[in-house]
């Protein structure tokens, strides 16, 4: 007799993207046939995101009200739906391993993508954005010129740029900063140098992409905040973690960057450095991902386990030695969106707990998905989807009345941001939980 449910926590199979069942297309038919059966009898990520209802919808219109009277080929709209936020996996399905149904939604959907690309049926505007360095690297050079054209103030530009690309001309798209943060980082050396006093901590800044091409104040108040605790830091960007590349399931992509970045911050491991990450979808990505993807690599495995995300390393500062004096009440009450790559990470909420530390503040906790999922809120075809997720989340924000919003994920934050009949924080757009802490400081 089947269990339902199970008491055991989640425990996700390696990904074995080279064994030659993992693109069988019959094979893949009966999983998804299997898997679609079992979530049409349970229903309970309903509201979660749009996979679910457009599959509960169609079972329920198919002629016998059941998975069998599918076609293949309407899988696709459920596939297309999923943004692989991880929260069906993490915080919904009751069937997910080690139970005997053995369900993990978010990695079908993946494998199916994967079959997709080989099938060469996927956009090819998405897999040429997923290229986060060669773009960025143009985006920092000319940043005045791409900032300008993509402006939504610009309208004529992004009407072209919407017609030859297919990115929605409403969409916000992410500013370029005039220098990287590893510029920043050397060419203040004289602060960054100074070792620590008080604590025999160090650690190595992993900027990730979006910090070091977009939005280098994060990596910045990163850097002060951890300086005035005592914490040694050094810097490291030697490539994006690849989590674009797993959205357009370009699995052979990952496993390089993942191949290429893990050897560069090992070295740093080695010196007893801990590496910390600045975005929660790459921090995701070095703790649990790659070691999916790479389970006999010994540099992924090692890595995974010396990976910490600055709300969380901040938190252990606190608990651990206490945080330098000089923490000062901020003017405003904070609503901290716990995105879904954060809350993938099961480390709890450690942006709430990190920011509890700054005095007298009034603290409001969000857990729902913006909707965004990287190149899924920002493509013409995907983006009524993703603010229709978006907008029950800028609600609950709304409601929550407070000046300022943080969230660990910038694309998230900048998306809710957009909805503004639905929010009125202050800010242009999400603050991350350390410019809060920064704030506080003074710094």
């Amino acid at each position: 007799m089947n269990k339902e449910g199970s008491t055991q926590a989640p425990k996700r199979h390696a990904i074995d993207f080279n064994h030659p069942d993992f693109l069988d297309e019959k094979k893949l038919d009966q999983e998804m046939r299997r898997v679609f059966d079992i979530c049409h009898g349970c229903r309970r990520c309903f509201n979660l995101c749009e996979s679910f209802p457009k599959l509960f919808d169609m079972i329920d219109e198919s002629k016998n009200e059941d998975v069998e009277s599918l076609s293949s080929d309407q899988f696709v709209p459920v596939v297309d739906a999923c943004t692989l936020c991880d929260m069906c996996f993490m915080t919904k399905c009751p069937y997910v391993p080690p139970h005997e149904f053995d369900l993990d939604f978010p990695h079908l959907m993946l494998r199916y993508r994967t079959l997709q690309k080989k099938q060469n049926k996927l956009t090819l505007i998405p897999s040429q954005l997923a290229k986060i360095d060669r773009n960025a690297k143009i985006g920092v050079m000319f940043s005045w010129f791409v900032n300008w054209v993509s402006n939504t103030k610009n309208k004529f530009l992004r009407k072209i740029l919407e017609l030859i690309s297919g990115i929605d001309k409403r969409v916000k798209l992410p500013s370029y900063n005039s220098e990287t943060f590893t510029s920043y980082f050397k060419k203040n050396k004289s602060f960054t140098n100074i070792k620590n006093t008080n604590t025999e901590r160090k650690v190595v800044i992993y900027s990730t992409c979006f910090v070091n091409f977009n939005k280098k104040d994060t990596g910045i108040a990163a850097l002060k905040v951890l300086k005035k605790n005592g914490v040694e830091v050094q810097e490291a960007y030697p490539g994006c973690c690849g989590m674009p590349f797993l959205e357009q399931a370009d699995l052979q992509k990952v496993v390089e960057q993942a191949k290429k970045v893990s050897k560069d911050l090992i070295k740093w491991v080695d010196k007893g450095y801990r590496v910390i990450t600045l975005t929660a979808s790459c921090g995701l990505m070095l703790k649990f991902e790659w070691p999916l993807l790479l389970p006999k690599y010994e540099d992924v495995i090692k890595l995974s386990k010396n990976v910490s995300d600055i709300d969380e390393y901040i938190v252990d500062i606190s608990s651990k030695e206490g945080l330098a004096e000089g923490l000062q009440e901020i003017d405003g009450g904070v609503t901290v969106h716990h995105a879904c790559h954060a809350r993938a990470q099961n480390m709890g909420v450690k942006a709430r707990d990190m920011l509890k530390l700054i005095p007298n503040v009034k603290i409001d906790v969000v857990e729902r998905c913006a909707g965004h999922g990287g190149t899924f809120g920002v493509m013409k075809n995907t983006h009524d989807l993703a603010l229709k997720v978006g907008r029950p989340t800028a609600r609950q924000i709304k409601k929550k009345n407070n000046k300022y919003m943080a969230s660990d994920c910038p694309l998230a934050g900048k998306h809710l941001k957009q909805l503004e009949q639905d929010t009125n924080i202050s800010n242009d757009e999400a603050l991350h939980p350390i410019e809060l802490i920064a704030k506080a400081y003074k710094l």
